[in-house]
């Protein structure tokens, strides 16, 4: 973990994989849920079904999401932790930017 590793590029490429609120929304409803039909994904982030489905695809493609067909239906699940704790840490962080939520400053140096 330093600043000349090799996985830079690619932490930014996940980073601007997440730079989007339906794709945020998503992996949420995913960490909610253990596997969602983009239908009911649609309904849970308020978006068009065809809208959900394009963006479930570049999840997929950047492997943070998984499929499991049954019959005609697709269901997704997020394919590790790893998507849904930057989510997390991020949603956290805009918390602490508005003010909605104490910091943890103070616990972290006394660690």
């Amino acid at each position: 973990m330093s600043p000349e590793s090799e996985y830079v590029e690619l932490a930014v490429e996940v980073f601007a994989m997440l730079a989007d609120a339906t794709r945020v929304k998503i992996i949420l409803a995913l960490r909610s849920a253990e596997e969602l039909s983009v239908n009911r994904l649609a309904e849970v982030v308020d978006k068009s079904a065809a809208g959900v489905s394009q963006h479930l695809a570049k999840l997929r493609l950047a492997r943070m999401v998984s499929t499991r067909r049954e019959g005609t239906t697709v269901y997704y699940r997020l394919t590790d932790e790893h998507a849904s704790e930057l989510v997390i840490d991020a949603v956290k962080q805009a918390e602490h930017v508005v003010g909605a939520a104490p910091h943890h400053r103070a616990e972290q140096d006394s660690a």
